[in-house]
This record gives structure tokens, sequence and C-alpha cells, in this order.
């Protein structure tokens, strides 16, 4: 049994419908007849590659005002390729234009060892918290205004209405206390890596 294979205006009438799987039809029919007049136009295999992207994108945008020869859309994808090629000196000039001013961009972070690291640091700062709820809690206080928050001896002072001595000395007794326990987790939680430096 042999099967009629659907002409272009039944595919393209599919597509303007919305279904763009029938203009992958019409691509997959078409691109390479219009790749080779490309390619004799402008006698660069890779600028005939691009340009050929180039008239599908122009059809797929003007999809509604396409012209069939006899239900057939060649005629019309080589008029838009005619045109692109022509264009296509101007077209590169702007593009190379554009690219010189942009910036170069950075390259793509392997996003796996970001999600691995921060597990990582995840699973430290629970460690480290139940370390830090260990403490008593004038000492967790220090901790937690000195080293987590960053203010310096004098305004953790003022915060907890204390003399700076005794938040010196219950700062220097929290560190002694925490620095067994911050030993025996991986140096990846920032928070540990401050205590530990002072502790040292």
């Amino acid at each position: 049994m042999t099967i009629t294979p659907i002409c272009d205006r039944e595919l393209w009438e599919r597509a303007c419908a919305g279904d763009p799987e029938s203009f992958g039809a019409i691509f997959d029919r078409h691109s390479r007849a219009v790749y080779n007049f490309l390619c004799r136009r402008t006698a660069s295999w890779a600028e005939a590659e691009d340009l050929t992207s180039a008239v599908f994108l122009e059809a797929w945008r003007h999809r509604s005002a396409v012209t069939l020869d006899r239900d057939s859309a060649l005629p019309w994808l080589l008029g838009i390729a005619r045109n692109t090629a022509a264009n296509g000196g101007r077209a590169r000039r702007r593009y190379q234009a554009l690219k010189e001013r942009l910036p170069t961009p950075s390259p793509v972070p392997d996003h796996a060892q970001d999600v691995a690291d921060r597990l990582d640091e995840e699973r430290a700062l629970v460690a480290l918290r139940a370390s830090v709820g260990r403490l008593p809690a004038h000492e967790r206080e220090v901790i937690e205004l000195c080293v987590w928050s960053g203010l310096d001896q004098q305004a953790a002072a003022t915060a907890l209405g204390v003399a700076v001595g005794t938040v010196k000395s219950r700062l220097h007794r929290a560190r002694r206390r925490l620095g067994h326990d911050l030993r025996e987790y991986a140096p990846s939680c920032p928070d540990r890596r401050v205590i530990a430096e002072e502790t040292s």
C-alpha cells in the first residue's frame, strides 16, 4: 500500500495552526535544497548552514504570509534564501559589531560540584550549630554576636549589657570549648574557619 505524502500546503496550514512538527516536516523536506542554494550563492558551507537556519527562522516568523507554488513551499523558501544571502553581509557585520561590544561570557560553572560543596557546607554548619548549642547560654551568645554576626567585643558588650572584659572572657572560654569539636568537622563551613583561626 502506497502512502501519499502530505503536501506542503497541508503541512503549512497545520504549522500556522500552531503545530511545530508540521513545520519540522517542511524543514526536513526542503532544508537540503535551501542549503545547496545558499552554498552556491556564498561558496561557504559554514555560512550556508548559518543562513539556512536564518531562512527557516524567517519563514516561521512569516508563516502566515507564505505563497505556495502548486502546493510547494520551496520557491517561497528560496526567495527568502535569496534575500537572506543578499543581506547576509550587512547582517554579519551587525552581528560582529554586536559580538565585539558584548563581554566575553564566563565559563559555565560545574553545577554538580557546586551542589556537592553546598551540601558539605550545610553538613558542617549543622555540626557546628550542634557544637555551639552545647555551650552555656552566655558563651553561645558571644559566639553568635562576635563570630556569626561579626560584631566586635565592644558592640557585643553593648548588645548584652555587660562589660567588655566579660565578653572577652566568655569568648575565650567558648573558643577553647569549641576547638576540639571544630577540628572533627571538614573545614568547609566559613563560620568554622573563623572560629578555628581564633582558637589556634
